[in-house]
Order: C-alpha cells, then structure tokens, then sequence
C-alpha cells in the first residue's frame, strides 16, 4: 500500500561535493549535496543564496566541483557547518588550480571538476548555478584502464530527510543491456 508523503523531493541519494570558489581573493570550499548533471559537459548547483561562496562564483565566473572519499568524511561534513566568512576551509586541504586559474580544487578529492560559470538561474531563495566542465582531474590510482571507477573513487552520499551519509554499494547491472533481455520477449 502506498502511503502519501506530500510534495517531497525523494531525488536522493545525492552525491557529497566540495564546490570551490575564490571569495574576496582566497579559496573557499561550501559541502552541498545539490549538484546535477544537465548535459555530458555541464553540471548545476543549487545553492542557498546565503552562502559565502556564491559572490565567488558569480564574481570569477568559475567554480570546481570536487568528489571527495569516504576518508574525507569529517572535512566534508565540517566544510558544511561553518561558513568561510569566519573560517579559513582552504586550510584543511592542499589546494590547487586548473586551466582557468581562478577555481581552486582540493588535492585530497580523488575527482575534482573544473567549470565556467554559464548562467545564473535566480530562485527565490537559492542560485542554481550552470556550468560547462572545461577540465576534469582524477587521482590515477582510481582509475581502471583509464575510466574512473568509482568502488576506487569510495564517493558518498547524503540523504534527506534524515540527514544521512551513504557509501555506494555494489555496481548489480550494466546499463543499456541487462534491459535487452525483454525486447527478446
């Protein structure tokens, strides 16, 4: 039986992410868990508009995104919790730069992506932030045969209602293949 929940987003779980940004000249790392993938080469981010790191993105016109590990879950959970007005975030991490010299990545992160800011859909309490990957970073020791694999990668996942952090189970099926049993029917 199902049991009606009101208008909740079940779109969850979605994957932990550092976004970085330069913000009044220093690197600044926001935890949010709100990222989409809107084509192959752009991503977005729904940020709440209080947060510190949106005057960084909208000012650089950049951002990275960065995938940290199951062993970074402290950092990440903390990087979440307080704001880079009053702390320094950079400072738990070795920070680096890409191609477009403005969005700082966090070494430690297994993935890091590295965006221009296309567009700036405006909501009345969030940013939904659109960007193109110009240059995406891997660790290779998570990679296999040169494609990034993610039991390597160990990415988390938050969840709401409750607040959770997931790790990512077993990979159980390959897609555009195990359906192909049914069109033989």
């Amino acid at each position: 039986m199902k049991i009606e929940l009101g208008a909740q987003n079940c779109l969850y779980p979605m994957p932990t992410t550092h976004v970085g940004a330069t913000v009044e000249g220093r690197p600044n790392f926001l935890t949010i868990a709100h990222v989409g993938i809107m084509d192959l080469g752009s991503v977005s981010l729904g940020m709440a508009k209080a947060h510190y790191t949106n005057a960084g993105i909208k000012e650089s016109g950049t951002f990275s995104i960065n995938l940290p590990s199951t062993e970074m879950v402290q950092e990440t959970d903390y990087c979440g919790l307080v704001s880079g007005r009053r702390v320094d975030k950079a400072e738990l991490f070795s920070v680096f730069y890409g191609n477009l010299k403005t969005a700082p990545m966090i070494n430690e992160c297994p993935i890091n992506m590295e965006c221009k800011l296309k567009k700036v859909v405006d909501f009345p309490k969030h940013d939904i932030f659109i960007g193109e990957i110009v240059a995406t970073y891997a660790e290779e020791a998570v990679l296999t045969d040169g494609v990034v694999d993610y039991s390597k990668v160990q990415p988390f996942f938050f969840t709401m209602p409750d607040k959770g952090y997931w790790n990512l189970g077993e990979r159980f099926a390959q897609a555009w293949s195990v359906g192909k049993a049914l069109a033989k029917k």
